[in-house]
């Protein structure tokens, strides 16, 4: 115990300072992209070629990224030679629609507040029940980091619960397998009402790279009604954080996103 001690003071605070002040993410990481549509040579479908997935279009010169079915593996932005594509360092992906995932030149995602009656009522204790509908286990190792004392998720009155009895949410994880389906609307129907849905990760959006597979229901969309879109194949622990804070409006003002 009395070297347990000095070891924590040698250490020093270990949570990070978010929401407070913004994170520092890798140089690696690909975040939000930025589409110029001037850098658009006419006829150009490079990009659109090069995602396996159908998340990039281009309309009459106008490029459109969907997050909710790109995995992020930046092969757009690689196939683009004159850098009309581009990732950045941006974290702040989340949406509480699924329109609003799809980026144009000039937009970004947005999370708009929960009305006021949900947020008087999960504001400031918000509990959690993660369901994996067929994940790869990416996704759920994320959101299992939030729960360390880097991000320290209870801090903020969220936390991940045993039992849907005890859950205000759902967090869907993995493209809803059809030996899980059942499984996932069993946990909905066990939880109280008022309740949220929340799909993590390219899969519980729109089935991620198994869309379209007889196997399963790619996503949730059309199984439970989504309150909150969190992209990212998987989502970085900052980006589920921000989507929450940003639902439950807990984000300090001055860091509140705009609307462009």
């Amino acid at each position: 115990m009395l070297k347990i001690i000095p070891e924590r003071l040698r250490q020093g605070h270990r949570t990070g300072p978010y929401p407070k002040k913004d994170p520092v993410l890798p140089e690696r990481f690909q975040g939000l992209p930025v589409l110029d549509p001037a850098l658009c040579r006419e006829g150009c479908r490079s990009c659109v070629q090069a995602c396996p997935y159908d998340a990039i279009t281009v309309d009459a010169g106008t490029p459109a990224l969907d997050l909710g079915k790109c995995t992020f593996c930046g092969g757009c932005a690689a196939a683009c030679e004159d850098g009309a594509v581009t990732f950045t360092r941006d974290w702040r992906l989340a949406s509480r629609t699924r329109e609003g995932l799809v980026v144009r030149p000039g937009e970004r995602p947005r999370v708009e507040a929960l009305d006021r009656r949900l947020k008087k009522m999960f504001g400031r204790s918000l509990k959690l029940r993660q369901v994996s509908a067929g994940g790869c286990n990416a996704c759920e190792a994320d959101l299992n980091v939030l729960s360390t004392l880097v991000f320290d998720l209870g801090r903020f009155g969220i936390q991940f619960v045993a039992s849907p009895r005890h859950a205000d949410g759902i967090v869907v994880t993995g493209p809803v397998t059809a030996h899980m389906q059942s499984a996932l609307l069993d946990t909905w129907a066990a939880m109280p009402q008022p309740r949220l849905v929340i799909a993590s990760g390219a899969c519980a959006i729109g089935g991620g790279p198994f869309r379209g597979s007889p196997e399963t229901n790619s996503g949730v969309g059309d199984l439970l009604p989504v309150d909150l879109y969190i992209p990212g194949c998987p989502p970085h622990p900052y980006t589920v954080l921000d989507g929450l804070l940003g639902m439950l409006d807990r984000l300090p003002a001055q860091r509140r996103r705009s609307a462009d």
